[in-house]
């Protein structure tokens, strides 16, 4: 496996906190309500773009997933994340994603969760303004609900499904 790549959720978070990596978010986590549901804090953060990649409408989801293109998507560069916060935030990331190391336009590395299922890659960009104004307020609540029922799945050897996924997936 590449050392830019790592790998599947439960030991990514631990491979994070090693390497030191901050976290370009592009989607849902760009949003301090969903990282104070998520987190119980609002952690330092810094606008940043990347080149070479999109922020993808998927099929049936109000997130988006970071695809490859010839474009530039804006972000931000979440810093001083804990250990629990980057184990958090991995479980949460859970499904067709992989933790890449990638360079951000003024050329510093960051990690970011790209998305690897093509079949629900839409032709269109996901739209932040779109998200704040439609879903915005229950996505939080979703995510809430989801770290309600966190602790109760993995005293039970579960994983939580996340609430803010379609049906069938979860």
């Amino acid at each position: 496996m590449s050392k830019d790549v790592m790998p599947p959720a439960g030991g990514r978070a631990a491979m994070l906190i090693a390497q030191r990596g901050d976290l370009f978010v592009y989607g849902t986590l760009q949003f301090p309500e969903v990282l104070r549901a998520l987190l119980g804090r609002i952690p330092d953060s810094s606008p940043v773009a990347l080149n070479g990649w999109r922020a993808a409408a998927l099929a049936r989801r109000t997130y988006p997933g970071l695809v490859p293109a010839d474009a530039t998507v804006p972000g931000s560069l979440l810093t001083g994340l804990t250990a629990e916060e980057l184990g958090v935030l991995d479980e949460y990331e859970s499904g067709p994603y992989d933790l890449r190391k990638l360079s951000l336009t003024d050329g510093r590395p960051a990690w970011s969760y790209v998305w690897t299922d093509a079949t629900l890659v839409l032709a269109s960009d996901w739209s932040a303004d779109e998200f704040a104004a439609e879903h915005l307020s229950g996505f939080v609540a979703q995510v809430g609900a989801w770290q309600d029922g966190r602790a109760a799945a993995k005293s039970d050897g579960r994983t939580a499904s996340r609430p803010h996924d379609p049906e069938d997936v979860r």
